[in-house]
């Protein structure tokens, strides 16, 4: 096999500071060390354009958007996703480890909440765009909890007690 996969995606917005934190080279040389040889990047609206070739021993490759990444998802073997609902649930869903990086630049900041209950219960890392080469270099994946996709009530509870709704 020639390598592990790394799926990197901002949905449908623009993250440039998650899309520039991953082609640093320090991030790199910590996924390549890891055994990771392929980072395919969704920059969605981004303004910043990486580069599309080969560095420090990884192969880069983007797009913007295209009507389904499931495939993505199945693809990778470790997910590095901006922490909105749906991308983190699909990853969680695939059995993906996750690394969820919040972008906390969005009004109210209201991925971080759940990004930090996902990693509290050892779902996912939580970080944010200056923490992930940090997060990377520390994270083992083999430690994180799976998740088992089908109890959409445990996650409306959740919702729920976020957003204060009495029932």
């Amino acid at each position: 096999m020639a390598g592990k996969s790394v799926f990197v995606t901002v949905g449908t917005t623009q993250f440039d500071s998650l899309i520039q934190a991953v082609v640093e080279e320090d991030t790199l040389t910590v996924l390549r060390d890891k055994g990771y040889t392929r980072v395919i990047l969704q920059i969605g609206q981004g303004l910043f354009t990486p580069p599309d070739d080969k560095h420090c021993g990884v192969m880069l490759s983007y797009f913007r958007l295209k009507p389904s990444i499931a495939e993505d998802f199945s693809n990778a073997d470790l997910v590095v996703s901006h922490a909105g609902a749906g991308s983190c649930l699909e990853a969680l869903e695939a059995g993906k480890p996750l690394v969820a990086v919040v972008n906390d630049t969005l009004m109210g900041n209201h991925q971080t909440e759940l990004a930090e209950e996902l990693a509290s219960c050892g779902f996912c890392y939580c970080c944010y765009p200056n923490t992930l080469h940090s997060t990377l270099a520390h994270m083992d994946v083999s430690k994180l909890r799976p998740y088992i996709p089908g109890q959409p009530k445990l996650l409306a509870q959740y919702l729920d007690s976020v957003i204060n709704v009495t029932p």
